[in-house]
């Protein structure tokens, strides 16, 4: 980059800073903690006999559930109360939610605060970027995205990290560490949110002259959702191929997962830095690209070194595309706030929903074929393959 091109590009006011940082704390709150902090409790959950392996199991979905509803209401509560309002009271649910967990009084008390922490995580997902991105300007937006997803890979590092250290104290208090820490991030994030909604806009003409427009936007929605797929077998599967798989135990494993938890934390402000220096379009075609080369690795190769690098890779991306996304919505859609909004709701539906169809359609077929991890990952890969060739197929 030139000088003149550093000079063009503008900084961001102490407001847009306040407003990424709470941006960054509800990310790792309501959809970080929410969904992948409840992974690493499982085994705790059935040894403590608090619930059975099946009920522990429904009450995972309990949480996906809520998640869709969220998603689908994110808006509606929006309009109603107001961005700030919502995403303020979105957060106490969480952070009550993980004080109640702390007591497992039933099934029914567990899945109701389950399902409340899903749903909230859901309409955060949805409004926390299109709250915040209008306000920052157009040429930093993938870098304020890339901040604000930050919290979804620093949550996936807390998985494995602090998760386990809370466990040694107790079950109990480890649901109470966890209401802990989200209160600090809510007190934090508290007076960050903008105070006011967009300016309402004069209405635009199509983005995209004609139907191409309207082809590019159910593309990504696809594309999006497909991506889904691609991401859920490392997700679910990568410890225990390496561990039990590849058979190099626990601790091998243990240590290829804190590669994917740093590259999570690191990979959504490279993806949306990248984003704005090339554009979303090819920088999410290029995400693709080397998303499927990082699954055919883990589907046929046993060695050490390419494993590390395709976890590297899988890991950013985990949550590095949801900026890569959310840009090349803002592409397709850049005079909208109300119709981003729309839009961004609609993609975060599909993946959510693709996201849990692939958990339980890969568990079905992890078991139906043996345990097969080479099957499950070209799985993945074919999804994210058929991903980018649609976007070869769509004309520019």
């Amino acid at each position: 980059m030139s000088a003149a091109d550093r000079i063009a590009v503008p900084g961001l006011g102490a407001a847009a800073w306040f407003a990424t940082i709470a941006g960054l704390c509800g990310s790792f709150v309501a959809v970080g903690l929410t969904r992948f902090g409840y992974a690493p409790l499982i085994p705790s959950l059935i040894e403590a006999q608090w619930f059975s392996s099946a009920e522990v199991v429904s009450l995972g979905a309990a949480s996906l559930l809520g998640y869709l509803a969220g998603a689908l209401s994110g808006r509606a509560l929006a309009a109603k109360l107001g961005n700030r309002l919502t995403l303020r009271l979105l957060m106490l649910v969480v952070t009550a939610a993980f004080f109640a967990c702390a007591y497992p009084l039933s099934v029914a008390w567990f899945f109701a605060w389950r399902f409340a922490a899903g749903l909230s995580g859901g309409a955060i997902m949805v409004l926390v970027a299109t709250t915040i991105l209008p306000h920052i300007p157009p040429a930093r937006r993938g870098f304020v995205s890339g901040m604000i997803f930050l919290g979804l890979g620093m949550s996936i590092a807390a998985s494995g990290t602090v998760i386990p250290l809370l466990l040694r104290i107790g079950l109990s208090q480890t649901w109470t560490g966890l209401g802990v820490l989200s209160l600090v991030l809510t007190a934090i994030s508290w007076f960050g949110w903008p105070a006011g909604n967009p300016p309402p806009q004069p209405a635009a003409p199509d983005e995209i002259p004609g139907d191409k427009g309207g082809r590019a936007l159910h593309l990504l929605y696809g594309q999006y959702a497909l991506n889904a797929l691609g991401l859920v077998p490392a997700m679910v599967l990568l410890v225990d191929y390496v561990a039990r798989g590849l058979g190099r135990g626990s601790d091998v494993g243990a240590f290829y997962w804190v590669l994917y938890g740093v590259a999570a934390t690191i990979g959504p402000v490279i993806c949306g830095a990248v984003g704005d220096r090339i554009g979303f379009r090819a920088a999410y075609r290029l995400s693709l690209a080397l998303q499927a080369m990082a699954l055919v690795a883990l589907a046929l190769t046993r060695d050490p070194i390419a494993l590390g690098v395709a976890t590297i890779v899988i890991g950013g991306f985990t949550p590095g595309i949801v900026p890569l996304v959310l840009g090349r919505l803002h592409e397709l859609i850049p005079h909208s706030h109300v119709r981003q909004r729309a839009a961004w709701s609609r993609a975060t539906i599909g993946f959510s929903l693709f996201q849990a169809l692939a958990g339980y359609g890969y568990a079905a077929l992890f078991n139906h074929s043996g345990e097969n991890y080479a099957l499950i990952f070209a799985c993945g890969a074919g999804a994210v393959i058929l991903a980018l060739l649609g976007d070869l197929l769509v004309p520019r």
